[in-house]
């Protein structure tokens, strides 16, 4: 980013702190809503950081909430105006999963479930690019290159030399075993995940076929979890034509205990390397 600002996590910060005032004032967001005239969407789209919030909006829901303090209104009304600053990402135009982006952009680490494919952040161009032309095949190639683009960008959390994420990856052995694109572009790819399994901060597990069913069969998932501690850990599961991010700490803790059942399972690390390693030795053969 060119700045320190996240506009993703600074909408959720405010959202958070508006609905906190909402609360302790006992109101609910129908409430407001029709003292504002407004939808009772939009109070809960402000609230949880799915929607821009001008400095208008800060200053009407304060006014509703009698917030005196002026300190407390000029802070909510600067993180307004930081929200409303853009990302790296907005750079490249409309991207479906920006709100992510943003969340794993400010992340400090990331659980990742796939038992499909190897997940973005541990894909090669080559591997990233044969996996969004043949998952869209009616996307162009003028926007499957700013997929790959951006896919290539978000990397670079992984590569930071400070305060790179920690990455922990559960993989299912199918992901290893698709040929997504050719078997030559396979071994490629397998041997830079076996590289990138290295990392200090990064750690690979994959689940063998022989483990039958497990707790990850209802498809990917994310846990992203962010330094500042009044940031709460989101649950991310994408869609088709919409995403899903759960928030609540009842949702976040089943899909925790869910993926330390998926850790539980998995091959250890070392394990999980060499069957990386000679199932690339497969497609070299």
């Amino acid at each position: 980013m060119a700045s320190n600002v996240n506009p993703t996590v600074r909408r959720r910060r405010l959202g958070q702190e508006l609905r906190r005032l909402r609360e302790l004032k006992g109101m609910t967001a129908e409430e407001v809503a029709e003292r504002l005239l407004v939808s009772q969407s939009k109070i809960s789209r402000l609230e949880n950081g799915r929607r821009s919030i001008s400095q208008r909006d800060v200053r009407d829901l304060c006014g509703v909430y009698e917030v005196e303090d002026h300190r407390i209104v000029d802070s909510l009304m600067q993180m307004a105006k930081d929200s409303r600053q853009q990302g790296w990402w907005h750079s490249f135009g409309d991207i479906p999963y920006s709100v992510y982006i943003g969340l794993e952009t400010d992340a400090a680490s990331l659980r990742v479930y796939d038992p499909q494919v190897v997940p973005g952040l541990l894909q090669t161009r080559p591997y990233a690019e044969a996996l969004i032309t043949g998952a869209l095949p009616e996307t162009t190639p003028t926007d499957i290159e700013k997929r790959v683009q951006v896919r290539m960008r978000r990397q670079e959390r992984v590569a930071a030399p400070e305060n790179p994420l920690r990455l922990w990856t559960v993989l299912d052995e199918s992901a290893l075993r698709r040929v997504v694109g050719t078997r030559a572009l396979m071994r490629e790819q397998l041997e830079h995940l076996v590289e990138q399994s290295q990392l200090p901060h990064v750690t690979v597990q994959v689940i063998p076929f022989e483990m039958g069913a497990h707790p990850g069969l209802n498809g990917q998932y994310a846990i992203l979890e962010f330094p500042d501690a009044s940031d709460s850990s989101v649950v991310y599961i994408e869609g088709v034509t919409s995403d899903l991010y759960l928030e609540k700490a009842n949702d976040v803790q089943q899909y925790s205990v869910m993926y330390e059942h998926l850790r539980a399972q998995a091959l250890n690390v070392e394990q999980s390397r060499q069957l990386i390693a000679d199932i690339a030795k497969d497609y070299a053969r």
